[in-house]
């Protein structure tokens, strides 16, 4: 099975995001804290919380496909994937540059994350 469409992409990826989760947690709290205005070191926070969240659920995805292997799980990792850059990236640019066009971008990650968990659902009910 090819690294891109087996359930250890998605625990190496999700151990990865979770890692970068935690940096940028520890980045927030100790560097950024005194140098961004309060709204915006929380929407740097919900940024690495729902990194966090996503990091687990890919985790979730590659340990769950090796019981129920289904190809829906496989789209949901990769949606899951992709949300995690968009929508924690865009925040991430919002909370850091103040650029407001950043927050337009967000909710097409929010929807992408969406859309991965329909996946993962899918994908269960398939391979169970």
């Amino acid at each position: 099975m090819h690294l891109f469409s087996s359930p250890k992409i998605f625990i190496l990826l999700g151990a990865l995001f979770a890692l970068i989760a935690v940096s940028m947690g520890s980045f927030g709290a100790h560097y950024l804290k005194n140098r961004l205005a309060a709204d915006a070191l929380a929407i740097f926070e919900i940024g690495v919380r729902y990194q966090m969240y996503h990091a687990l659920g890919l985790i979730l995805i590659g340990i769950v496909y090796l019981l129920f292997p289904a190809f829906a799980l496989i789209m949901g990792g990769y949606c899951l994937a992709v949300g995690i850059l968009v929508f924690s990236g865009s925040l991430y640019a919002l909370a850091y540059t103040g650029a407001k066009w950043w927050g337009a971008v967000t909710p097409i990650g929010g929807i992408t994350l969406l859309i991965g968990w329909l996946f993962f659902l899918i994908g269960v009910c398939k391979g169970a």
